[in-house]
C-alpha cells in the first residue's frame, strides 16, 4: 500500500471574529485556496492531499501548514502570509514533493524555501507501531 501524504492547512488562522463568530473568509482559507489551485493546475497531486483542518493551535503563529505521512517525520510551519507570491506557494508544493520524496520525511533547512525556512514550529519524528511497543510508558497501565 503506497503511503499518503498530507499538507494540513489551518483555516481557522487570521480569522476575523465578531461577537464569537468567524466573518468573511479567514487567511488560513486564502492559503488553504491558493495551495489547492496550484495543486490541481501544476500536478503535484499524486499521492499528495492538501486537507483543510480547523485550528492547528498556533494561532500565535499564523498561518499555519503541516506536513505529514505514516512513519515519516511530521513538520509544522507557521508565519506564512496568506498573501504568498506564486512562487513561494509554488516553493511550498515544490517541498512537499522533496518530503515525500524522502523515505524517513526530511526537508533539510537548505532545501526548503524561505516562507518554510524562518517559519519552522515544529518536527516531530515518526511514530510507529515499534516506537510505541519500546516506549516503556506504552506499557505501564493508566489508572
Amino acid at each position: 500500500m503506497e503511503v499518503q501524504h498530507k499538507m494540513f492547512v489551518c483555516t481557522t488562522c487570521a480569522s476575523v471574529w465578531q461577537g464569537g463568530k468567524r466573518v468573511g473568509v479567514s487567511g488560513g482559507e486564502k492559503l488553504f485556496q491558493q495551495l489547492q489551485e496550484l495543486n490541481q493546475h501544476k500536478e503535484f497531486q499524486e499521492g499528495f492531499v492538501i486537507q483543510p483542518v480547523e485550528c492547528m493551535s498556533a494561532c500565535d503563529r499564523s498561518c499555519v501548514i503541516s506536513l505529514g505521512a505514516a512513519g515519516k517525520h511530521t513538520y509544522l510551519f507557521g508565519d506564512l502570509s496568506p498573501e504568498l507570491s506564486p512562487e513561494e506557494l509554488e516553493g511550498i508544493l515544490e517541498c512537499a514533493i522533496k518530503y515525500n520524496n524522502h523515505p524517513e520525511g526530511l526537508l533539510p533547512w537548505k532545501e526548503r524555501v524561505e516562507p518554510l525556512k524562518k517559519g519552522i514550529l515544529a518536527k516531530i519524528p515518526p511514530v510507529s507501531a515499534a516506537t510505541l511497543r519500546n516506549f516503556p510508558l506504552a506499557q505501564t497501565p493508566v489508572g
